[in-house]
């Protein structure tokens, strides 16, 4: 055996043994399995690199070092995410990029090629880092009726004045989403002056959670908008939900969690119902909560539910708009070619991106203010959007 091949599979003992005893047997057997893949691949591939052999191995170490130092999970300070947080992504994602060259090389695929995948890679670190400002308008309750869920396209605006939305989703603080990061998304979003800033869930990734000071501090500009800014809970806000309800009270954030609540905007009054993030029985939970917090006459119907896979299970006609994340837009794809394809629709025939209609509900999927699973974005923006929602137009078309 080489020396390369020795030290990767005696790190990777290293991590999930730490992991097992010093933290929990569930990060063990997700560092068991993902670490575990990326090693296969690199020793596959490291051949191809034998020209910048040092920087290859390094960054590799790096994937490790990483993981290693997330056995007790804290954010970072900005040296160490440049030095290893961010490099440890972009390589763990140009390493499982290259697994389609990999496949192709018994073909006769020259394993060169896979240099492609961290060109990709690079790409993805450059869009993980930004977010992109938009302006999108929306129509809802205008009669139209959509036969089966699908994507939609709106093509007109009414004469009336549209209601104002910011919406920030996954923002996921940790390695990419530092404190002073999300503080100036959220300070540019009061600064759009709003009617409504709606915050739809995932704040945190495990280096956050401990400390409840990070979120707090990194909402705090929310707090200049008093009394117009509403959140719910996503899946990842389960896993400290002390933290985060804390830190939506601190900045005046109003949590609804199966709760509503109705106030008056420029643009009409409107009924906000946010749904808390369930796991299984979702039809149920959404009928028993839409039950109990029946349509409010002359109001708009806004529904804040993190997951848009449980959009199908919504009771049909309750809600004139319902606002989404959880997906990070798909995270890999064209969109950024101005294609609506993402990976993840080749997996789940569910809503990940934009614009959606099922009979006259609508739902919008928020392409996420930060990412978190996959290392990287690539193709799929993150997004920083002032929604403009116009009721009662009637120009709309199926795309």
């Amino acid at each position: 055996m080489d020396l390369p091949l020795i030290l990767s599979w005696a790190a990777w003992g290293l991590v999930v043994v730490l992991a097992a005893l010093l933290r929990s047997r569930a990060y063990a057997v997700f560092r068991a399995v993902t670490l575990g893949v990326h090693t296969l691949l690199a020793l596959s591939i490291a051949p191809a690199f034998e020209p910048v052999a040092p920087v290859f191995w390094t960054l590799h170490a790096l994937v490790y070092v990483h993981a290693l130092a997330l056995v007790r999970p804290r954010m970072r300070p900005l040296a160490y995410r440049l030095l290893v947080s961010i490099p440890a992504a972009f390589f763990s994602a140009g390493t499982l990029l290259s697994l389609p060259w990999l496949l192709l090389a018994p073909l006769g695929v020259d394993l060169r090629f896979t240099s492609v995948a961290y060109v990709l890679a690079g790409v993805g670190l450059l869009q993980s880092s930004r977010t992109r400002p938009e302006v999108i308008d929306l129509a809802v309750a205008d009669g139209e009726h959509a036969p089966a869920l699908q994507r939609w396209t709106a093509t007109g605006a009414s004469g009336s004045r549209p209601l104002r939305i910011v919406q920030i989703t996954d923002p996921h603080l940790g390695p990419f989403m530092s404190v002073e990061r999300l503080r100036g998304i959220c300070r540019r979003a009061v600064e759009q002056d709003p009617d409504l800033i709606v915050l739809t869930g995932d704040f945190l990734t495990m280096e956050s959670q401990e400390d409840p000071r990070l979120l707090t501090e990194a909402l705090s500009p929310l707090a200049d908008l008093p009394g117009c800014v509403f959140a719910c809970l996503g899946n990842h806000d389960h896993e400290a939900p002390r933290t985060v309800r804390d830190a939506l009270a601190s900045n005046g954030v109003r949590l609804l969690v199966d709760e509503a609540e109705e106030i008056e905007t420029p643009a009409g009054r409107v009924q906000i119902l946010g749904m808390d993030f369930v796991w299984s029985k979702r039809a149920e939970h959404l009928q028993r909560v839409c039950a109990a917090h029946p349509r409010q006459p002359g109001a708009l119907r806004l529904v804040l539910l993190h997951d848009p896979t449980a959009f199908k299970h919504l009771p049909a006609g309750e809600a004139d708009l319902v606002l989404s994340g959880h997906t990070h837009g798909g995270q890999v794809g064209l969109v950024s070619l101005g294609l609506p394809w993402t990976l993840m629709r080749l997996f789940v025939k569910a809503p990940d991106h934009g614009l959606w209609a099922r009979g006259t509900d609508r739902l919008y999927v928020h392409r996420g203010t930060g990412h978190y699973g996959f290392p990287l974005r690539l193709g799929v923006p993150a997004e920083e959007s002032l929604l403009r929602v116009h009721v009662g137009t009637s120009d709309r078309s199926a795309a």
